[in-house]
């Protein structure tokens, strides 16, 4: 029996660009996407920021740093959030896990300026009965550390959790610690997923 439901949160609940952040961001400089994309990502500075070692603050600070220039500070926010467009197929599914008496939990790789845009812009994440994240985890998918959160939250053994993510590796690292887990690809497929473990949606 399937007690706990974990849902990545960037391809599952919301798609997401890196390529739309990258040039909004670089609109704010005068800097190309590539520019940015080096700068940001290339550099491992987003997943810095995914582990939670900068604060909203001191991300901005090191922007401004990067791209020698003044940033607005809530211009950069939203340019580095607003890239984000709401999986609506899963919202029925997730209700009805919900009515069923399921436990969703949230176990994804973001910051907090993403979760929190996420959370101020669709009514998704207040679905959720808790949230392991990266930022407040101290780690990043795969990592053990991020996973040993998520055993804590699940209120229930390993074998009577489920986890989807739209990367294998992730669902791979779960299985290990005897999560049940498969890939995202779409909602239809996630739906049949559960029709074959007996949870009809």
């Amino acid at each position: 029996m399937i007690r706990t439901f974990l849902f990545d949160m960037g391809n599952v609940l919301a798609f997401f660009s890196h390529e739309k952040m990258c040039e909004q961001m670089g609109h704010l400089c005068g800097r190309s996407e590539s520019e940015i994309r080096t700068l940001l990502i290339e550099s491992g500075k987003q997943w810095e920021y995914e582990r939670g070692m900068l604060t909203p603050a001191e991300f901005h600070h090191w922007f401004e740093q990067a791209v020698g220039q003044s940033v607005d500070f809530d211009a950069l926010a939203l340019a580095g959030s607003d890239i984000f467009e709401l999986n609506t197929s899963i919202l029925p599914v997730l209700d009805s896990l919900k009515a069923g008496g399921h436990r969703l939990v949230l176990l994804s790789n973001t910051c907090v300026s993403h979760f929190e845009f996420i959370w101020n812009q669709y009514e998704v994440l207040q679905r959720f009965d808790d949230f392991v994240t990266s930022y407040a985890a101290g780690a990043i998918k795969p990592e053990p550390a991020i996973f040993e959160c998520a055993l804590q939250k699940i209120e229930c053994a390993p074998a009577e959790a489920f986890y989807t993510d739209d990367i294998a590796d992730y669902v791979d690292e779960a299985r290990k610690l005897g999560i049940q887990g498969e890939v995202f690809t779409n909602t239809e497929s996630l739906i049949g997923q559960l029709a074959c473990r007996g949870i009809s949606l």
